[in-house]
């Protein structure tokens, strides 16, 4: 797989749109980041996974997926090696990114709209 898959893979999942971070094309849904090309120089992408998930991904296929070094991977963030990846492999990978965001953004919107600001409970 190239940078050109990713991109393709990750556009066609439902509300998808390419941006950019610090200069880097990066992928959202509902405005938040999944994914990112940041790192297509040396031949990866990266998803934004959990600690659990990314372990499970490492586990099962440690010459695609690797985590990022320092900080970033500890928290979940993981490179998938293009060259070695499979079109299922990643699509699956993608859509698993995607599929945190989602939930995430769901879960943060029924949080925000359980607040109740002074103004609207002083009516």
């Amino acid at each position: 797989m190239k940078a050109a898959d990713f991109r393709r893979i990750a556009l066609s999942l439902e509300g998808a749109e390419e941006g950019s971070h610090m200069g880097a094309t990066d992928f959202r849904v509902g405005g938040k980041i999944f994914a990112t090309l940041a790192s297509q120089d040396k031949g990866y992408g990266n998803l934004m996974l959990t600690p659990e998930l990314q372990a499970e991904f490492v586990e099962e296929l440690p010459e695609v997926f690797l985590p990022i070094h320092g900080g970033w991977g500890r928290m979940g963030m993981t490179h998938i090696r293009l060259a070695e990846a499979s079109e299922d492999v990643l699509t699956g990978a993608l859509r698993a990114a995607w599929k945190l965001r989602v939930e995430k953004n769901a879960k943060r919107w029924r949080t925000s709209d359980k607040k109740v600001s002074p103004r609207r409970s002083s009516r």
